[in-house]
């Protein structure tokens, strides 16, 4: 951290750095010193019991199975709750007597199968539990809680099978590419293509990692992103819970393929130089208890908290314990897992509000008052997980990326531990859907609020990152409509071909769909998301498999097939989403200072701003063009148009030249020290830049 001049600034050791960042935070003082001190409190406790942050996130080295060159098998498992345990399986003859396990004095039981003739004792993919004995002389079987893989046979039973993972070493992918560097490249950018290996096949089935690697990674680096952010990767027992009930936490989702196609489809993003990130599920996990770890003991305290405080009620599942040493161990290893043996380049954290406040955001408002953020709704163990997570993984992978998924605007959520703050980089800027589905929704086109628009994409703390998306996964989903839905609904089925009439719902849609990506991408934050599909304005909604619908697939996937039809027009969205981020690559618009917004005008639907030497011009109205349209500007000199949204190779109309120049005059407007004229038409956005 540097002061005006440049020097290196002593941080206070208390981590009230922040409140030098964010004066408002003065009034809290002494909680956010309490909460540094439970957070060094925990870090000099895995410093001194541990050996630190490296030894201790390497727990899946120690727990679960380990093989031995020798062909033995080390077996270990946190239980305290039970009075004897033993591994049983398909090696065994699931002989309950015959692999006995021993208990150490922190309840970890153990046992070591010794290799045959240097062969491993246990046979590559064959079926294994553990059995315990309760307290109460209950008898409970369990997967291990640390299994690298699970499979699921729906036409037997929902409940998943533990496997013994241990492929030869022939059969072991062998990573060939480096993770990008890219703190390399400063124009570089996140740009995240949000995606789930399942449905991204046009047919009626899950989609596996060899098809993902094969046929969309192509896509995504010609479209112009950076990253690619894997949902439902972490095993799911209920395919429709998109990924986000955990039952398994060490387990590449077998619906897909084997960890070993995994590895495949990161290295091959690795040599296309695409960042992959893990949507991590750490805020809560499935109550299962056959194939889960609810209840693993026999006990509903072992990982997670006792009674209603470990349950969360809207999402039916099981709440961790981050105060607990071994839930941190479990937790902070299973973050290095991911990052070691696939070797994912970060993690979007989901549910984080959930994990910052005891009342996990449940029927709750945040009104952005700081009491909100340093009151007794806090869980501060929540939070200092949040803390050693991001401390550890910055320490040890100083590439990584982290986002948060945090609905409340804690503040100090992106800066760094070490001031005080919860360590992610970005965070994702959740109320800029919210609003562009609610003007789609109630407004009419001409009572747009444009000065709410302009607040809501800019309203975010300073010097600390946030992610801008138009829509999710979330508005995908049944029950809400995409953005090109809200647009153009049923018409999207019938004039949605170069062969058909242009109706004006069609032209509105294609009109605003680009204005609203490109003004998010360029003002709403320093990265921009989209969901797989939505770049060409996917025609239909996003509904897994469930007895509500059939177990149908046919909303369950991506209709590559109609953005691959050059008749259609869904082409123009793609090449449009194509030119915008591959433009954005040139001028890094994204790694740039915060935008200047020198133009809101209400009653003209304009939105004038200027962001990496460039000029961004939005004409929102509905009917009304512009002609001279006079705009400032900072910069004196020529400027060419660098990018026109109503050019015919986007859907537009060709209403512009695109070699016409634009020459400033020295006469001041809208606070900037020189202005232009342009010719702006409705529904059209225009990006100029400096000709030389």
């Amino acid at each position: 951290m540097s002061n005006a001049d440049g020097a290196q600034k002593i941080l206070p050791a208390d981590g009230t750095g922040i409140i030098d960042i964010d004066p408002w935070l003065e009034p809290f003082r002494e909680r956010i010193k309490a909460r540094y001190a439970m957070y060094e409190k925990w870090e000099k406790a895995i410093q001194d019991t541990e050996g630190g942050y490296e030894p201790f996130s390497r727990g899946y080295e120690k727990f679960g199975f380990n093989v031995a060159q020798d062909g033995s098998v080390t077996y270990r498992e946190w239980a305290p709750g039970v009075v004897a345990a033993a591994l049983i399986g398909d090696f065994n003859g699931w002989d309950r007597g015959k692999h006995k396990m021993t208990r150490d004095d922190f309840g970890v039981w153990s046992i070591t199968i010794p290799g045959e003739r240097g062969k491993c004792a246990i046979p590559h993919e064959s079926k294994l539990k553990i059995t315990m004995i309760t307290k109460y002389g209950e008898v409970i079987d369990r997967l291990p809680a640390w299994i690298k893989r699970v499979t699921q046979d729906l036409k037997v039973s929902p409940t998943y099978d533990a496997r013994f993972w241990n492929p030869m070493s022939h059969e072991k992918y062998t990573f060939k590419n480096q993770r990008p560097n890219w703190q390399d490249d400063k124009k570089w950018s996140a740009k995240i293509y949000e995606a789930h290996v399942g449905i991204s096949t046009p047919e009626g089935r899950v989609g596996t990692y060899k098809e993902f690697t094969k046929n969309m990674l192509w896509r995504i680096k010609d479209l112009g992103y950076t990253v690619i952010q894997m949902m439902a990767v972490m095993e799911h027992a209920y395919y429709a819970s998109f990924g986000y009930q955990v039952t398994n936490f060490f387990c590449a989702s077998s619906r897909y393929g084997t960890p070993e196609d995994l590895k495949e489809l990161i290295d091959t993003a690795h040599g296309m130089g695409l960042v992959v990130l893990l949507d991590i599920v750490h805020s809560h996990a499935c109550k299962n208890v056959l194939d889960g770890l609810n209840m693993f003991d026999g006990t509903d305290h072992l990982y997670f908290h006792e009674g209603g405080k470990g349950r969360h009620e809207l999402w039916d599942s099981r709440l961790f314990n981050y105060g607990h040493h071994e839930v941190l161990r479990f937790l902070l290893s299973n973050c290095r897992f991911w990052m070691e043996e696939y070797q994912f380049d970060g993690f979007r954290f989901d549910g984080v509000t959930s994990m910052m406040y005891k009342h996990h955001g449940i029927g709750t408002g945040f009104s952005g008052g700081y009491h909100e953020y340093f009151g007794d709704g806090v869980d501060d163990e929540g939070v200092v997980y949040l803390m050693l997570a991001n401390r550890m993984l910055h320490s040890l992978y100083p590439n990584v990326i982290t986002i948060a998924e945090d609905v409340s605007g804690m503040p100090a959520l992106c800066l760094p531990v070490q001031t005080g703050g919860i360590g992610f980089d970005y965070r994702l800027a959740m109320a800029v859907p919210d609003m562009w589905i609610k003007l789609l929704k109630e407004v009419s086109d001409d009572a747009w609020n444009i000065g709410n628009i302009c607040f809501t994409l800019t309203n975010r703390r300073h010097g600390e990152k946030s992610i801008a998306y138009c829509e999710s996964h979330d508005q995908a989903l049944v029950g809400d409509k995409t953005i090109a839905f809200w647009l153009m609904d049923k018409e999207m089925y019938t004039n949605m071909s170069d062969l058909t009439e242009l109706t004006p719902i069609i032209d509105r849609g294609i009109a605003l769909h680009k204005m609203i990506r490109l003004l998010t991408h360029a003002l709403g934050g320093e990265g921009y998301l989209n969901f797989e599909g939505n770049e060409f304005g996917h025609p239909e909604w996003l509904d897994f498999p469930r007895e509500g619908n059939g177990n149908s697939f046919h909303y369950a996937r991506r209709q590559w097939n109609v953005v691959d039809d050059h008749l259609l027009r869904y082409k123009y969205l793609n090449t449009f989403d194509k030119f915008m981020n591959n433009l954005e690559h040139q001028y890094g618009w994204l790694s740039s200072p915060q935008a200047y917004v020198s133009l809101k005008h209400e009653g003209d639907k304009m939105i004038v701003f200027e962001r990496a030497n460039l000029l961004f011009i939005f004409n929102f109205h509905p009917y009304q063009s512009f002609v001279d349209y006079k705009l400032g500007v900072e910069m004196a000199g020529k400027f060419k148009i660098v990018l026109c949204s109503d050019e015919r190779a986007f859907g537009g109309h060709d209403r512009i030249k695109m070699d016409g120049e634009y020459f400033t005059n020295p006469e001041p407007w809208n606070d900037r020290k020189n202005s232009l004229r342009v010719y702006v038409p409705c529904r059209v956005a225009l990006v100029l830049g400096l000709a030389e």
